[in-house]
């Protein structure tokens, strides 16, 4: 029972930025255009053969995204249509998807093929939700994949990183910081570096000269950055070398971390003391993704997924480009920012395992869908393509060409995926803990902080023995599951 409710529990915490799907009611004969039924917020398209085997397939996704999906099982059913009877293809939000994950696994009703995020790949394993794919899918199409995702999908029982292989990627993301041209020109500024990223000092500096009053009532309406404190935050951390848990992630360590406390003092004192992003109150009655849209914010986060929406002049009117995360003074000296990803997993229950994994090996690795998914066949960009060599060389010439619209410094993203002399990538915390609700815990309190409610020492002192006890707890699930 206690696997049961951990892996449960990990159902609910998955993340990754999705929008609701919605569909049209079709009919459709064997072999030919799928069907698709919806229901509130989740659309169930049926896609027919003339085999025996049924294929069930619980995701989320963005609705550009599902299209794409659903092109590439339809062709693969056409491929199998002897051995397939029916694929039956839900897609809901984020939101629901843990809800629909609790039920599934309370029922003891997997689906075929559902996601993972790295950080529930232990929990999933553990409970015995997920098959091993060693010998199921080729392995030069695993060799071809970014190292750093697969690392993210491999887990010996101990340790995430080593063993064997649970998940082909849906993608590798990654968070990069957009700037706004526009608003660089009219102060007469020049752009970020992509070459040197901002220290912290010459950030601020920049961001006070982007701070403005613009039509002259005595409120400021235009400021340097705004940051979302789940994604936001991390990048100007880690940028500094802090981190919240010791290196064998059993231990919060808050209150004896000069690191952390110089970079999240930073951190908070762009609002508290600085003024240089919007308020918390003023950031609850919008948020900073759309005073970026509308142009009131010089720099915001950029994940890969965001591309298509900034580079579309109806959603994004402006000029833009990438540069790093600004660089703290205690740390290596290079920007870092957090990698994100989420995988396609195969029940360890299924009744057909091999056809299974073919078939997420086809979502991950086809070169036909990773063209459709990265821009080079529509022009939007939804992610880095997973496929490393043609990401490396295809994937790039046709962002120079223009083929494929981009910011110009796409090295930047590429700087943190792979890593060098002056970017750095890496998964969060999270990803190495049971579940995140020790992280949680601290990101509970942090508008009390931006407030002045509490100083930094204070929150720490008081938050540390709480985020302890969350990964405690997280600590006596995982020995729970693993009969440790």
């Amino acid at each position: 029972m206690k696997k049961k409710l951990a892996a449960m529990t990990l159902a609910m915490a998955m993340a990754v930025t999705s929008l609701a799907g919605c569909g049209v009611q079709t009919t459709e004969e064997a072999g030919e255009a799928p069907a698709a039924e919806t229901t509130s917020d989740t659309t169930t398209t049926e896609m027919t053969g003339t085999g025996d085997k049924e294929i069930n397939i619980l995701i989320y996704a963005q609705e550009h995204e599902k299209a794409v999906y659903e092109d590439l099982i339809a062709e693969f059913t056409k491929e199998h249509a002897d051995e397939i009877s029916k694929v039956n293809f839900e897609v809901t939000t984020q939101d629901e998807y843990g809800v629909k994950m609790t039920a599934a696994m309370t029922a003891d009703d997997m689906p075929d093929i559902f996601y993972i995020g790295p950080d529930s790949v232990r929990s999933y394993v553990d409970n015995g939700y997920a098959l091993p794919l060693d010998g199921l899918v080729d392995q030069a199409a695993v060799d071809n994949l970014w190292p750093a995702i697969k690392s993210a999908y491999m887990y010996d029982g101990k340790e995430v990183g080593k063993g064997s292989l649970y998940c082909l990627p849906k993608d590798l993301s990654c968070f990069a910081f957009a700037y706004n041209q526009d608003l660089f020109d009219e102060a007469g500024l020049e752009y970020p570096d992509p070459q040197n990223p901002y220290t912290y000092e010459e950030f601020l500096d920049v961001c006070k000269k982007l701070t403005k009053d613009k039509d002259g009532d005595g409120e400021i309406d235009q400021w340097g950055v705004a940051n979302a404190n789940a994604f936001g935050m991390t990048p100007y951390l880690y940028s500094n070398g802090a981190r919240f848990l010791t290196d064998n992630y059993t231990k919060v360590n808050l209150t004896n971390n000069p690191q952390l406390k110089e970079a999240f003092q930073y951190y908070v004192d762009l609002t508290a003391k600085e003024g240089v992003t919007p308020t918390v109150e003023q950031d609850t009655a919008l948020g900073g993704y759309q005073r970026w849209l509308d142009g009131q914010i010089a720099f915001y986060a950029c994940g890969t997924w965001d591309v298509a929406a900034f580079m579309d002049d109806a959603t994004f009117p402006y000029k833009w480009n990438l540069c790093g995360w600004p660089v703290g003074p205690s740390g290596d000296g290079k920007s870092t920012a957090w990698l994100g990803t989420v995988g396609f997993a195969v029940s360890s229950k299924t009744q057909y395992p091999e056809l299974c994994a073919q078939l997420i090996q086809k979502l991950s690795t086809d070169e036909e869908g990773q063209k459709v998914l990265c821009g080079e066949t529509t022009g939007k960009s939804l992610q880095i393509p997973n496929i490393m060599d043609y990401a490396q060389t295809t994937f790039k010439e046709k962002v120079n060409d223009g083929t494929i619209p981009y910011a110009s410094n796409v090295d930047v993203i590429f700087g943190y995926i792979e890593g060098n002399d002056k970017y750095n990538g890496i998964f969060g915390e999270t990803t190495y803990t049971y579940n995140a609700e020790w992280w949680d815990t601290f990101l509970e309190g942090i508008p009390n902080v931006q407030t002045g409610s509490i100083s930094v020492d204070d929150y720490f002192k008081e938050v540390e023995p709480k985020m302890q006890a969350a990964l405690d707890n997280a600590i006596e699930l995982q020995n729970a599951a693993t009969n440790n």
